[in-house]
């Protein structure tokens, strides 16, 4: 880190902390995801079985969780860097999401087909596939008005208060559905044995934690102000001359 960004040394620490830690506790996160299902619950494989579904979990939390909370912290700790390689690098982290998310939610839906489970009745499937088309809509829109040339700048301006808006309400419905989606899953396999504290309720539980942990250190680091991207002059002037090749208006500096 250098002298802009926060504003103190105590502030620059304390923002490496909580970086180092998101980090942490997400990988720990999708590590217990994966314990869970390979330990307990029998492994992975894509043959329509179980083990195809335990995919699903492991690829929510890896993709939808751990991946989409680290493209909304590109820009807080990449902030001195070009702005528009922090653009590419915040879409490509969201494509990655999508990817691994697609395949969760496939290996979930092969599974139902083949044990013959009816699909989309639970309040976690609902609220999971809401997640999943908004996050889809999220991820267009951000291409469409920020990495390619045809939105207006007036137009860019209005829309980025509500893209960061719904990146936040995003992460919170992505760890609010994983939450739901453990309880579930739980009460489906130990529902007899849970209430005695079993060693894979005990991680379930622990994991449940760690994602809201997940979810609130990003969240907190995002809506610092002191945390926030600098103003770049020469962005700020590539801008200004942009936009008046773009719609034809004046620039106010040299």
């Amino acid at each position: 880190m250098d002298g802009s960004g926060p504003s103190s040394g105590s502030a620059r620490s304390l923002f490496g902390w909580l970086v180092g830690g998101s980090q942490l506790v997400g990988l720990a996160s999708v590590v217990l995801t994966g314990v869970w299902m390979g330990r307990y619950r029998g492994g992975f494989a894509w043959d329509g079985s179980a083990r195809e579904f335990n995919l699903h979990p492991l690829c929510m939390v890896l993709g939808l969780v751990f991946l989409y909370g680290d493209a909304i912290l590109v820009y807080r700790v990449f902030r001195n860097e070009a702005k528009r390689n922090v653009k590419l690098l915040h879409a490509v982290i969201h494509l990655l999401a999508l990817i691994i998310s697609i395949i969760g939610i496939v290996a979930v839906f092969d599974f139902h087909r083949a044990a013959k489970i009816p699909d989309m009745y639970s309040l976690h499937s609902w609220c999971g596939m809401t997640t999943f088309v908004f996050f889809c809509l999220q991820w267009v829109m951000g291409l469409l008005f920020f990495l390619f040339p045809g939105a207006s700048s007036w137009l860019r301006a209005w829309y980025l208060p509500l893209h960061v808006f719904c990146g936040l309400v995003l992460l919170v419905l992505a760890v609010g559905t994983s939450l739901l989606g453990i309880t579930e899953k739980l009460l489906f396999s130990i529902e007899l044995t849970y209430s005695q504290f079993v060693p894979e309720g005990v991680l379930a539980n622990i994991l449940g934690v760690l994602l809201v942990c997940f979810g609130v250190l990003v969240g907190y680091i995002v809506t610092r102000e002191e945390y926030r991207r600098p103003p770049n002059p020469e962005e700020e002037s590539l801008s200004v001359h942009f936009k008046t090749l773009t719609e034809g208006g004046s620039p106010t500096t040299p």
